[in-house]
């Protein structure tokens, strides 16, 4: 079983590690490699659109990037400190809990690749949404995912497209409704969502029936949306 989740793009530029990327073999230093020579072609011009930001700090961020082979490490799950990661509070789990956690959850990295929480990764930006990375990480997360018995899909939209789903996946998403119209919980979800991966991860969850359990801040598994849906 895998369960899958965005990074955020908080993170901390804190390096726990005394070890360089490099030094880490990622199994994914060719993709990694692939993505980088696409940044090093890339025009000073383009750089703050494709970093969502100045031209100054874009600047800051690109050389970041380019150098991540040589830039030390943190842990993925400490690393990231968005939302989802907060409520998940990982800190909390005792050591089997930690090891369902390393063993079951996977990142879906833009630039990384699909890592494990306890996987060493350098700090970086980089979205999904940009250089086709969806298309470009497609079959490597496919390979990967499809010797999987299932697998329970986190993601947002953008990160879906980079894997193909086959009859093993789950989509579980997170919905309000309001006035008797379903939306989706948009900030609220991440913060949900990451309740949800701390239940998973406190029960060891590994059986879909047993997902349906769980019940926090009003969301209740709907079977014919397929969906947790809280009523505003």
């Amino acid at each position: 079983m895998k369960i899958l989740i965005p990074p955020s793009e908080g993170k901390s530029n804190i390096d726990q590690s005394n070890k360089t990327f490099r030094e880490t073999n990622s199994s994914f230093n060719e993709p990694i490699s692939k993505i980088l020579d696409s940044l090093k072609d890339m025009e000073s011009s383009r750089l703050p659109k494709l970093y969502g930001t100045s031209a100054e700090k874009s600047l800051v961020l690109h050389e970041l990037n380019l150098n991540i082979f040589d830039n030390h490490c943190s842990e993925a799950i400490t690393r990231y400190t968005g939302t989802v990661y907060k409520n998940l509070d990982p800190e909390s789990f005792e050591v089997l809990s930690k090891n369902y956690l390393n063993q079951n959850v996977r990142i879906t990295s833009a630039l990384m690749g699909l890592v494990a929480p306890d996987t060493l990764i350098p700090n970086y930006k980089l979205k999904m949404n940009v250089l086709n990375l969806t298309e470009f990480w497609n079959p490597y997360f496919s390979d990967i995912l499809s010797t999987e018995d299932f697998v329970i899909d986190l993601l947002p939209q953008i990160h879906r497209k980079s894997y193909t789903k086959k009859s093993n996946t789950i989509i579980i998403d997170f919905k309000i409704m309001k006035n008797g119209k379903i939306t989706p919980a948009g900030h609220f979800g991440k913060v949900i969502k990451g309740k949800f991966l701390k239940f998973l991860v406190e029960h060891r969850i590994t059986d879909f029936e047993d997902i349906k359990r769980f019940q926090e801040d009003h969301f209740i598994w709907d079977n014919n949306d397929n969906a947790f849906i809280k009523v505003a």
